[in-house]
């Protein structure tokens, strides 16, 4: 079996695994060079924490291992298709490749749906469900992008 079914099919057996210890039926690993780097399973409740996606768990997992935030050399696997915020952390990541077996519509079917994120994020934020307030900076030319700027051991990222 080539190596990104054998991948595909352990992020399946992760997500399995996760739901067998109480976590949501989702399972993600990274691979870089033909070999897992990192693996994990959806634990948002067991955690109590509504960021911990698989996805997310696994790609934190392997920025500790390999001493970095830079994650493009790597392929992340997926049980199922990656939900909005799941994708603004690959990209942050710099994964240039994702592989998964279930789609969006498969997760909405078993209850997890992320349609509303989707439709959200395409209005303006005064729009949004959620109050979005902007207020300019006032606090006596406090600026962190100035300071940044200014920040001679700064790593762009």
């Amino acid at each position: 079996m080539e190596k990104k079914r054998v991948f595909l099919c352990r992020a399946l057996e992760i997500a399995v695994q996760g739901v067998d210890n109480g976590g949501g039926p989702f399972g993600a690993l990274i691979a870089k060079d033909g070999r897992i780097i990192a693996e994990s399973w959806n634990n948002v409740v067991l955690s109590a924490d509504p960021t911990a996606h698989a996805e997310i768990n696994a790609i934190r997992k392997a920025c500790e291992i390999l001493d970095t935030h830079d994650l493009s050399e790597c392929v992340l696997y997926a049980s199922c298709e990656p939900c909005p915020m799941c994708l603004g952390a690959i990209y942050w990541a710099g994964i240039k490749k994702v592989v998964y077996a279930f789609d969006r519509e498969d997760a909405e079917k078993a209850g997890f749906s992320d349609k509303f994120i989707y439709d959200e994020i395409m209005l303006e934020p005064s729009s949004r469900q959620v109050c979005f307030l902007h207020i300019s900076a006032c606090c006596n030319g406090t600026d962190p992008f100035r300071k940044w700027d200014e920040y001679e051991n700064k790593i762009p990222y």
